[in-house]
């Protein structure tokens, strides 16, 4: 009977991580929808919409599957990496703390923390492609996986560009409001007398709002990759791009010219 009640607390506590996974993915595949369809339906003279509820209706309905799956994936190597380090660290302290134990586990864990990057990305890169072809989920996987390894330059300076902005965008937004509550506390409410630090209540909104900016500029990052997918996909059908806000061909057409005159 015991044995019986631990299987079930496992199959629960793996069930209500993949539905964690599976709405974390599933907005994903929202953003990736919305940012695909911006894409194709700008050209040069038009700046088009996004089809926000047309994202919505295909990832409840259509790809649903293909988002399980993606959840399920790195579902199964959370559990795994939270299975394999309890069982490490007592290892570790039968062996006495040894220092070659102590090694395994660290490179055990910097295995699984890179095992988990990939997941995750491979899984990114599969949504952005099936926002754009609509096919399953593991034909996208490989057919996203052959379009990074051919541009693969365009896609790592985006990704770069993109985490320096996303970070730039954290600690401006820490930085900001951290200055709003010291003036508020300093000049309006004069709260500053009253408390023996203003270092506690920064830390904790400094701590608050560095969480929120995660979440909401997280986006930003998503946003960044269906983009660049969709542009790959539009110059290897067209050869050159086809779609596209007028922003951007205006912007590629003077870094032509600029190669040009060089």
């Amino acid at each position: 009977e015991r044995r019986k009640l631990d299987y079930i607390n496992a199959f629960m506590v793996f069930g209500i991580i993949w539905i964690g996974k599976f709405i974390e993915h599933k907005t994903c595949m929202i953003t990736m929808i919305s940012a695909s369809t911006y894409y194709f339906n700008s050209n040069t003279e038009v700046d088009g919409e996004a089809e926000v509820g047309l994202a919505f209706q295909f990832a409840y309905l259509k790809h649903a599957g293909s988002i399980a799956c993606g959840s399920f994936i790195i579902t199964c190597v959370h559990c795994l990496r939270f299975m394999i380090l309890p069982i490490a660290e007592r290892c570790s302290r039968a062996t006495g703390n040894s220092g070659l134990v102590k090694f395994i586990v660290c490179f055990g864990n910097c295995c699984m923390n890179w095992i988990e990057s990939i997941c995750d990305y491979i899984n990114k890169v599969a949504y952005s492609y099936i926002a754009v072809s609509g096919e399953s989920f593991c034909t996208s996987a490989w057919h996203g996986f052959l379009l990074n390894m051919k541009h693969a330059l365009e896609f790592t300076w985006a990704n770069f560009l993109a985490r320096v902005f996303i970070f730039m965008g954290k600690i401006g937004l820490v930085f900001l409001n951290c200055y709003s509550l010291w003036y508020i506390m300093e000049y309006i409410f004069e709260d500053t007398v009253q408390v023996r630090s203003i270092f506690g209540p920064m830390a904790i909104v400094a701590a608050f709002t560095y969480m929120c900016a995660s979440i909401f500029l997280g986006i930003f990052d998503e946003v960044v990759l269906a983009l660049l997918t969709c542009m790959c996909i539009d110059i290897e059908l067209n050869l050159k791009p086809k779609y596209g806000p007028p922003q951007f061909h205006a912007l590629i057409d003077s870094f032509f010219v600029e190669l040009d005159e060089e």
